[in-house]
């Protein structure tokens, strides 16, 4: 049985894309025959939200709390991290801090050590931290992109030994059945709300999308970190009534809205300080629902929606081009519904961590 060591800076229960990817690649690994242990923080003050959720995993987690001086929580993961690869045969790091760890380790264990990048940890606005991460990435021996647009972040590396792996989603959380009851046409966005996340592009399109569809609703689901700036946007744009928060949902409550949407958006964009759309899950999952998407070109959403099928790919700061893809799939749905749903096959986890496997094992 091969080991796995996993080095993530996000874990569940608490959010984030990094994260959610870790905990379904360890979950994966560990059914399909590997031994896998995994090194994360503490996030909760208490740390009780942590233990109730991996009581019910399969492999083992090692959480390290989170002091109040955090060079003393670094310290104690780059110790565990070194302990651990002493066991291990191979090293997946996931996350800024994971892939610099990774790098340090390379220096004195000869195992095999592998990259996950998302996008975020590669357009750190930071010189000397960029820097870092890209020597860190040369002493990989396997990188893995989660998108060709997270891969082009680190073109200028030259690099041989990268491969394109999508991120994926678990269809056992997805497979409902679409249900429209509404007879008002819903656009929905889930995510953090935030400047990455775009929604603030898509209320910049209400006041020419309300003159066609004055019923359309935009449903925003997700932690609100940037509501309140959201709605002052809306209150100037005389959009407001137009727009309903539903903040941090449970899985159960996230399905249930995505049901009641007619099209997924997501007009993401890149931060001054890099942070960056590496994929774009959430539109996966709306997908597998019969949802089809509109998503913004120039980021990792170029690999989440098949143009003209699944959905539409458009400028996100561009309101007659969202219009325009609104219509045309309004216009055309059942062929978008059904194609959503196809096209969403190819993400689930089931098939993603083949090709993890697939990597590892050569």
């Amino acid at each position: 049985m091969i080991k796995i060591l996993i080095l993530t800076s996000e874990f569940p229960p608490q959010p984030g894309g990094i994260g959610n990817h870790a905990y379904n690649l360890a979950k994966g690994l560990q059914k399909n025959g590997f031994e896998v242990q995994l090194v994360c923080d503490t996030r909760s003050e208490s740390g009780e939200d942590e233990q109730e959720f991996d009581r019910n995993l399969t492999f083992e987690v090692i959480r390290i709390p989170r002091k109040k001086i955090i060079f003393f929580s670094y310290l104690k993961r780059i110790s565990t991290a070194f302990s651990l690869t002493r066991q291990t045969e191979i090293v997946i790091c996931s996350g800024k801090f994971s892939l610099w760890l990774g790098a340090l380790l390379s220096l004195f264990f000869k195992k095999e050590f592998v990259a996950i990048i998302h996008g975020s940890e590669i357009r750190l606005p930071n010189m000397m931290q960029r820097k870092l991460t890209d020597w860190s990435l040369k002493r990989f021996d396997k990188i893995i992109a989660v998108s060709n647009y997270t891969r082009s972040l680190i073109s200028h590396l030259s690099l041989k030994n990268i491969t394109v792996i999508p991120n994926g989603f678990d269809l056992e959380a997805s497979s409902a059945i679409k249900v429209k009851n509404e007879p008002i046409l819903i656009i929905i966005t889930v995510g953090n709300v935030t400047q990455r996340k775009g929604q603030h592009n898509v209320i910049n399109a209400l006041p020419l999308l309300l003159k066609q569809y004055p019923d359309l609703k935009y449903h925003i689901v997700g932690i609100p970190t940037e509501k309140e700036r959201l709605e002052k946007l809306g209150l100037h744009l005389g959009v407001e009534h137009a727009i309903v928060f539903y903040g941090k949902v449970s899985d159960e409550e996230k399905i249930e809205l995505l049901q009641r949407a007619d099209v997924f958006v997501m007009l993401s964009e890149t931060t001054q300080t890099g942070d960056s759309e590496g994929f774009g899950i959430a539109i996966l999952e709306a997908n597998a629902l019969g949802v089809p998407a509109i998503g913004a070109l120039g980021c990792g959403i170029e690999d989440a929606i098949k143009d003209g099928s699944s959905g539409k790919l458009i400028n996100n700061k561009d309101p007659k081009h969202f219009k325009s893809a609104l219509e045309e799939i309004l216009n055309n749905y059942e062929t978008y519904s059904q194609s959503a749903k196809k096209w969403s096959q190819d993400f689930t986890w089931e098939k993603v961590i083949r090709l993890y496997i697939e990597i590892l094992k050569y």
